[in-house]
């Protein structure tokens, strides 16, 4: 008799250990496969990406970084604009650049992973009424299909203007454009942060 009770507890035993074995299996399952979404949102990112020859342009970008919990990449030029290269008006390196739409001047180093990045805040200063070609540089580096590019530039007095919406043909058709913003040097965080609210208002991927 005690033979057949412990037979039967063993049957039992087995069907609820092979139960608990199903229903783990399942649960990994699940785990692995419906919070995929859930994972590719929390591994969307924004990139800020600035280019600033004087340094008017990188506290503005490092301000949006840190206001956007961003990551943040500096374009540096590999041959490094002097004083006398910025001169304006002095046919010198900046000035032959920005007369020429070809020119591409040449970048150190590179952004690892843009892939994993969705929207890319792009600062540069205006040059001639235009952002320098170095940004023609950088946007013809990568491809930009399927993101979304956020333009802001500083300037003395010069507006953004049509800076922006000539970079626009140096993407893919795929890359979303926002309307950008001009800044002037020294804007505070609160002037910043008021522009970035008013563009999750419209692009809720850009949380300030």
């Amino acid at each position: 008799m005690k033979k057949r009770i412990c037979i039967l507890l063993s049957f039992v035993l087995l069907f609820i250990m092979t139960g608990c074995r199903n229903h783990a299996a399942e649960s990994q399952k699940t785990s692995n496969s419906a919070p995929k979404s859930e994972q590719a949102a929390a591994e969307s990112k924004i990139l800020v990406v600035y280019f600033s020859a004087t340094g008017t342009t990188r506290p503005l970008a490092e301000n949006t970084a840190k206001i956007l919990n961003a990551d943040l990449h500096e374009i540096i030029a590999k041959d490094p604009y002097t004083e006398a290269d910025l001169a304006y008006n002095t046919n010198g390196r900046a000035d032959q650049e920005q007369n020429d739409p070809s020119a591409r001047p040449a970048i150190s180093g590179k952004v690892e992973n843009m892939e994993k990045y969705d929207t890319i805040i792009l600062g540069y200063p205006i040059w001639h009424g235009q952002a320098p070609r170095i940004i023609s540089t950088f946007l013809e580096s990568y491809d930009f299909s399927g993101k979304t590019i956020v333009p802001f530039c500083t300037s003395h007095s010069s507006g953004i203007g049509s800076s922006a919406d000539n970079l626009h043909p140096l993407c893919s058709e795929q890359t979303k454009w926002k309307p950008g913003k001009r800044f002037e040097a020294g804007t505070s965080v609160k002037k910043i942060k008021k522009w970035l609210d008013h563009i999750s208002s419209s692009y809720p991927k850009i949380q300030s």
